[in-house]
């Protein structure tokens, strides 16, 4: 009796243990101004270690509406993140650029960082601790 007890208890705590292991915050990222309904929009949520270079810890992609989008990244653990959204209007999964190198599909990051050349991770970056967040980015 005494093993099935322990047992028991041991199995239970480890379904504590694992549920923990699924919380985290909620990222809510709210897109302004979608002006057409062109194509995918393509979203990411980046740490430093992945900014920039592929795939993020979490992803979206939706079809696009005109006018305003929302989208949400679940069970997000503490630390620093970016989010980089994207308007794949022809659905190649790639930013198109024009003959310059500049992008030719609309794109936004958190912080709204627009400056010329590539983002850097330390302007688009933000917290998450132990509160939801949401950021409002526009194209």
């Amino acid at each position: 009796m005494k093993k099935l007890i322990l047992t028991s208890i041991f199995v239970v705590s480890f379904m504590f243990l694992h549920a923990q292991d699924d919380t985290g915050v909620t990222v809510t990222v709210v897109l302004e101004n979608v002006l057409n309904d062109e194509g995918n929009i393509l979203g990411a949520l980046h740490t430093q270690e992945t900014f920039m270079r592929g795939e993020g810890v979490a992803s979206f992609s939706d079809t696009s509406k005109a006018g305003e989008m929302s989208f949400k990244f679940e069970n997000v653990q503490p630390g620093i993140y970016a989010v980089s959204v994207m308007q794949d209007k022809n659905e190649n999964f790639r930013m198109d650029r024009e003959p310059n190198g500049m992008p030719s599909e609309p794109y936004a990051f958190s912080g709204n960082d627009m400056t010329m050349g590539p983002p850097v991770f330390d302007a688009v970056k933000f917290e998450v601790a132990d509160e939801d967040v949401e950021l409002r980015l526009r194209f």
